[in-house]
This record gives structure tokens, C-alpha cells and sequence, in this order.
């Protein structure tokens, strides 16, 4: 990885699920990027995806998602090679990465894909711990708070993934402030 995060392509990301286990049949309903380089949005992806299953009310209650929205939109089948298209050749970041990542590794898995691999992962939440340890709480809408970014948190994938920029987008100016570098925090799958 270069010294200068802002010289190589990340793919910011975010899902919105059926619940919170993919082990027990839990599937995406939203899929979402915003590819960047530096401070310039180079691309955007977002498709609601058919799950094939009813959404949890618990998940219901979070994203608002209903199965009508999702009556018509494309299976798995159709957005994961898309998505797998638009991540190509960049890093991931998302905040609570390990959770994203195990629905995409799942939704993979199912559909006889390999993995993702050999690939850099910024988790956000981990960077806001790690550059931010004081704080309550690190839940995403808290964090940006904190860090003065004035969007509402909609729990929409889309929504969540320009959110997620801004906070990283600001704890790297942390991270410069405090003389950590970003490749102590991030890791690679």
C-alpha cells in the first residue's frame, strides 16, 4: 500500500440485510458503493437486491426496506457480478467492516464464487476507535457527530456509504494530526 492513502482507489461500501446472521439464512437487500480517489467520487453503485426471503422485523425497523421495494429488483444473481466489477482493482472501507464482509462472503459462497481476497480493508469503526478511544459510544450516526458531519444517518446502504466517507475522510485528518499511519489501521483479506 502506498504512504499516501489519497494516491490509491477505495471502494466505500455498505449493506442492508434481512437480519443480522448470515450463517442462519440472513441475506442483502442493499448493496451500495462509492468508488473514490482522494477527495474525488469517481463512481457510485446501489441496487436493492431480492433476498428471496422475507426481511426480520428488526432488520424492517432499521432500513424501512419493505417487500414490496424489493418485488422487482434484481437477485443476487445479478448484483453480485456487478458489484465484484466495480470493486475490481480497489480497497474496501466500511464501517464495521467484519459485518459487511461476512454477508458478502456469504452471498459468494452461495452463489459458488470465491472469495474476495488479497484486497485492503479500511474498517472505519476500528480507525474511530483506535484514533478516538474516549469516546461513549461508536455508533456510525455518533461518530459523525462527533466529528462535526451534519448528514442525518438514514440506515440506507447508499445513504450510510456517503456518511461513512465523511467520517473517514475525517479521521484521516486525525490520523495525519496524530502521526499514525493508516496502514497500521487497515488490513488485508
Amino acid at each position: 500500500m502506498p504512504e499516501n492513502i489519497d494516491e490509491i482507489e477505495l471502494t466505500v461500501f455498505d449493506t442492508e440485510t434481512t437480519g443480522l446472521y448470515p450463517d442462519s439464512g440472513d441475506r442483502i437487500v442493499e448493496l451500495a458503493g462509492l468508488r473514490v480517489k482522494g477527495k474525488e467520487r469517481i463512481a457510485t453503485f446501489d441496487m436493492l437486491v431480492n433476498p428471496g426471503r422475507d426481511i426480520s422485523p428488526g432488520a424492517f425497523a432499521v432500513n424501512k426496506i419493505t417487500p414490496e421495494m424489493l418485488k422487482e429488483a434484481a437477485q443476487i444473481t445479478m448484483v453480485m457480478p456487478r458489484f465484484l466489477d466495480f470493486i475490481a482493482g480497489s480497497g474496501l472501507c466500511s464501517y464495521n467492516a467484519e459485518f459487511d464482509l461476512s454477508f458478502l462472503k456469504n452471498e459468494l459462497k452461495l452463489l459458488g464464487l470465491p472469495a474476495i481476497s488479497n484486497i485492503v480493508i479500511f474498517d472505519v469503526l476500528t480507525m474511530a476507535k483506535k484514533l478516538m478511544p474516549d469516546l461513549p459510544r461508536y455508533a456510525l450516526w455518533f461518530v459523525a457527530k462527533e466529528l462535526g458531519v451534519s448528514t442525518i444517518q438514514k440506515h440506507r446502504a447508499f445513504a450510510d456509504v456517503e456518511m461513512t466517507w465523511e467520517v473517514f475522510t475525517k479521521l484521516k485528518i486525525i490520523s495525519q494530526q496524530k502521526g499514525i499511519a493508516l496502514g497500521t489501521i487497515c488490513y488485508k483479506i
